[in-house]
């Protein structure tokens, strides 16, 4: 007589589970590091370039364009948008000129993202969910430069908004905001800039890094994380556009990098954990997160232009958010566009390349002509 005895799956050992939660968290750890460790070399070679760059503004386009230039150069917008409130501050830069490299800032930021989404590119399907995930911020930056850039020359809705905020802040000292992120990956990303200080050196160690630890978190993710912490994405973190823009919100603004925080759910994107219409209101509240580094540091200057810099910041994301979330369906359908057509090119990977130049030549030319 056959053996009909049900084999049931045991459940996994307590050390088990222990040891995968630690495991994770390590991988965790060392994303976030190698993502430090390659803006500090990108600061290290281009942050002196990128102020003589900001200071070099001559015009709104020309303005937008730098803002763009420089955070590719640094990758942070936060510490962009801090050197410009320096400069307006020291009465270097006019507030009408600032405004336009704040909103190029915006867009030069979402580098680490497309960087991310291409450890996908063996995997077709997989590559164009992520790189849809890791270009819906871009379209979202760059529509709204696009759109409030031209109203800003002719009636100055952000300057208004800002001005009128920074009378509501009138009279607050200098704040600061601790990363805790930060407390734990900065140090060991400055230990190894002073043994090696040379930005392509440090660039290639981090991108190995970076590759090692997502194809580690693909393999986890697409295992027992992807059957049983789905759902903890699907129907709590990201379960309506509320929740998704709180979560990008504050995680940014705790961590101080909306780099870090936006390429995090590109390889939940790229395993199908996430789509890109979940990730989107993600991004939206991680726009206003990265406000908060440039908003503190221009309390403490005591220049009510530079805190109306600061909050130029902010108010161009809310107007930015005012105007595409209802019209979100645009942003979401062109990056789901581009990653069919990154996703179906043979060498996807030079597409994204080529992409990548193309868009940094464009705006030098602009300047130099």
């Amino acid at each position: 007589m056959p053996d009909t005895t049900v084999q049931t799956q045991q459940p996994a050992s307590p050390l088990r589970v222990i040891g995968g939660v630690v495991y994770f968290l390590a991988l965790l750890y060392l994303f976030f590091f190698s993502i430090e460790l390659m803006s500090a070399a990108f600061k290290m070679g281009g942050r002196g370039f990128a102020e003589q760059l900001l200071n070099t503004a001559a015009d709104p386009v020309a303005g937008l364009l730098i803002g763009f230039l420089a955070t590719s150069l640094i990758q942070s917008s936060s510490t962009t948008t801090t050197i410009v409130v320096g400069l307006v501050a020291s009465n270097a830069l006019t507030i009408q000129l600032a405004i336009p490299i704040i909103m190029g800032a915006n867009i030069g930021t979402t580098t680490t993202n497309t960087i991310v989404s291409v450890a996908h590119v063996t995997r077709p399907a997989e590559f164009e969910r992520a790189f849809a995930a890791s270009t819906v911020h871009d379209f979202f930056n760059v529509l709204a430069a696009l759109v409030i850039l031209p109203i800003e020359i002719f009636f100055h809705p952000v300057e208004k908004m800002a001005t009128f905020l920074q009378g509501l802040f009138a009279g607050v000292g200098g704040m600061s905001l601790a990363s805790p992120l930060k407390a734990v990956v900065t140090p060991p990303s400055d230990f190894i800039t002073g043994l090696l200080p040379y930005e392509l050196p440090l660039i290639a160690i981090a991108l190995v890094v970076l590759i090692t630890v997502l194809t580690r978190l693909m393999k986890l993710m697409r295992g027992v994380f992807l059957e049983r912490m789905a759902s903890l994405f699907d129907r709590v973190l990201f379960r309506n556009d509320a929740t998704s823009f709180a979560l990008g919100m504050v995680t940014t603004a705790a961590v101080q990098s909306s780099s870090a925080t936006t390429s995090l759910v590109v390889p939940l994107a790229g395993t199908g954990v996430l789509s890109t219409r979940q990730i989107f209101p993600y991004t939206l509240g991680a726009n206003i997160g990265t406000t908060i580094t440039a908003l503190l540091a221009s309390f403490s200057t005591g220049s009510p232009a530079a805190v109306i810099i600061g909050l130029a910041h902010l108010s161009f994301n809310i107007l930015g958010i005012a105007i595409f979330y209802p019209l979100r369906a645009i942003p979401i359908w062109l990056a789901d566009k581009v990653g069919v057509l990154a996703a179906r090119t043979k060498a996807s990977s030079a597409v994204v390349i080529a992409v990548y130049v193309v868009l940094h030549i464009i705006p030098i030319l602009y300047l130099i002509l």
